[in-house]
C-alpha cells in the first residue's frame, strides 16, 4: 500500500482541470448554438420527419471523425484542442438525446414507421459518416511517397 492518495500518477504530474472545463464550456456553448440555428431553419412538425437532427447528427459524426484522424493521425494538436472542439463544440451540436425524444413523438404521433426508419436511418448514415470521415482524411492528408526510379 502507498502514502499517495487515491487517483494521483506518480509517474507524471496532473493536468489542471479548470482549462480543460473552461474550453469545453465554452466549446459546448458554441456547438450549441450551432444546433438551435439549424432547428431553427429546418422546423419539425410533432409527426414531421426531423431532418435537422437527423442532419446534425450525421455531419457531426463525419466532424468528430475528421477530427480525430487529424489530431492522432496526422499532426500533434495542443492539449485543450480535442476538449474543446471534440467534447465541446461537436459533443453541443450533436444532439442524440433529440433523436432519442423525436422517435418517440413520431411514435405517439402515429407515425412508429416514420420513427422506425428514423431510428435506424440515423443510427447507419452517422456510422457510415464516421467510416467515411475517417476515409477521407486519411486518404487527403497522407503524405506522397518518393518511388525510386524504375520502381512501381
Amino acid at each position: 500500500m502507498t502514502d499517495r492518495p487515491i487517483g494521483q500518477d506518480g509517474d507524471r504530474p496532473r493536468e489542471p482541470l479548470a482549462p480543460v472545463l473552461a474550453v469545453i464550456a465554452a466549446g459546448g456553448a458554441l456547438g450549441a448554438l450551432a444546433r438551435h440555428g439549424a432547428q431553427a431553419a429546418l422546423p419539425a412538425g410533432p409527426a414531421d420527419f426531423p431532418w435537422a437532427t437527423f442532419w446534425v447528427n450525421v455531419s457531426g459524426c463525419l466532424l468528430i471523425a475528421v477530427l480525430m484522424v487529424v489530431i492522432t493521425e496526422v499532426r500533434r494538436a495542443h492539449r485543450l484542442v480535442r476538449p474543446f472542439l471534440g467534447v465541446g463544440v461537436l459533443g453541443g451540436y450533436t444532439t442524440f438525446s433529440t433523436y432519442a425524444v423525436d422517435v418517440q413523438r413520431l411514435a405517439t404521433a402515429g407515425r412508429a414507421v416514420t420513427g422506425l426508419l428514423y431510428l435506424a436511418g440515423t443510427l447507419v448514415a452517422a456510422l457510415a459518416a464516421v467510416a467515411a470521415g475517417m476515409w477521407l482524411t486519411r486518404r487527403l492528408t497522407r503524405r506522397p511517397t518518393r518511388r525510386l526510379a524504375g520502381v512501381r
